[in-house]
């Protein structure tokens, strides 16, 4: 390394968007770089639990953004589902011209020599033309749909006539964190990495890391689940799981109060915020809602999925999960006790699952690390 570089990282509204990036933004770091990872006001304490210098972009939530225009009147989710991609491009356009104030603010005061996005953090984009530094587009997970950069487009369109741009910049480098066997066929050329899980950690107890004859199943609906309905449908799933194999161990990973409602019901079941990486490797099979960096950690273990998409963008990688072999995924209206109880114990007792999924990870772990693609970054940054 020539000289020490000033690296501006940009994040958004929920933890796994810090999560994604934290892995470059530490080997930055080690490697001797000044670091600063910029996120909306409610994720900065994550990104400090992470190890790393924090700065609001904004003070507003990313839910304030996508469900409020500029002028602060309410919106809808749209129920079409090539209408509701598009309206979330709208909203994290509408974050990232929100962020963009302070992101200038800190730049006057902390100029960087280059920016890193994460894959919707399109506020990265435009600060680093406005500045003259290379961009880096980081991906989140698996990919998002290109619909939501259409959308992110339309509402951006006067900030990009300001800088005279057609449409939203193009980066110098793409960064990828999904292996290429199950990477989307039409994502854009660029560094494949190693996917590091990074999620907020808690003290190992031995069972979390210990294995037993049972077939353990781990279940979670995400780390922003919460409220009564919730828990019910926890409570269910549950259930259906359980009926895979009479012996079979139901561990859920998911919010402390939401985790002490559902044990208060059912006290057998072993419930929390759980170091899902550490845990998912004494199980035989994850169940959950489809997010990203969810199924990267279960590839990143070896671990057969069963995937019941909550979102339409979560459907694509999801299915392609499925036609590699290393998962099963239930779509809405397909996924009911029958349906979800059975596919838990093809999971289990199929070995093709276990095998592709063992041949993900085994990819994955041939990747180059963080601190490798640094190098690209450095380049970019120094020239």
């Amino acid at each position: 390394m020539a000289r020490s570089l000033r690296m501006l990282f940009v994040a958004a509204g929920s933890p796994a968007t810090v999560f994604a990036l934290a892995p470059l933004a530490t080997a930055a770091r080690n490697a001797g770089h000044d670091v600063v990872v910029a996120a909306t006001e409610d994720m900065v304490p994550v990104v400090v639990e992470a190890g790393l210098p924090g700065v609001p972009a904004t003070r507003r939530s990313m839910r304030a953004y996508m469900f409020e225009t500029r002028d602060g009147t309410p919106l809808v989710l749209p129920a079409d589902t090539a209408t509701r991609l598009r309206f979330g491009g709208h909203g994290f356009g509408r974050l990232a011209a929100g962020s963009l104030p302070a992101l200038r603010a800190l730049s006057r005061d902390w100029r960087p020599d280059v920016v890193v996005g994460g894959t919707l953090s399109f506020a990265a984009a435009l600060l680093a033309v406005e500045l003259g530094v290379p961009y880096v587009r980081h991906a989140w997970d698996m990919g998002e749909p290109v619909e939501m950069d259409h959308g992110a487009a339309e509402e951006l369109a006067p900030e990009l006539a300001r800088l005279g741009l057609p449409s939203l910049p193009d980066p110098q480098l793409w960064i990828h964190i999904c292996p290429p066997s199950v990477l989307a066929p039409d994502a854009p050329a660029g560094a494949v990495t190693r996917f590091v899980p990074t999620g907020r950690q808690r003290r190992l107890e031995p069972w979390m890391y210990t294995a037993t004859d049972r077939p353990r199943i781990c279940v979670t609906a995400g780390s922003r689940v919460s409220g009564e309905q919730d828990v019910d449908h926890l409570e269910r799933l549950v259930a259906e799981v359980a009926r895979t194999d009479a012996r079979a161990e139901v561990v859920i990973a998911a919010p402390d109060d939401v985790a002490a409602a559902l044990t208060a019901r059912r006290p057998e079941v072993r419930a929390g915020w759980l170091p899902l990486a550490t845990v998912l490797r004494t199980c035989r099979a994850l169940v959950h809602a489809g997010g990203g960096q969810t199924a990267l950690t279960a590839m990143q273990a070896g671990v057969p999925q069963l995937v019941v998409p909550n979102m339409p963008k979560l459907v694509p990688h999801s299915q392609r999960l499925s036609a590699y072999g290393a998962a099963v995924t239930l779509l809405p209206g397909q996924d009911t006790p029958e349906a979800i109880a059975a596919a838990c114990h093809r999971l289990v007792t199929a070995p093709s699952y276990t095998e592709r999924s063992r041949e993900l990870a085994a990819e994955m772990a041939a990747l180059p690390g963080p601190a490798e693609v640094l190098a690209s970054v450095e380049e970019l940054a120094a020239a």
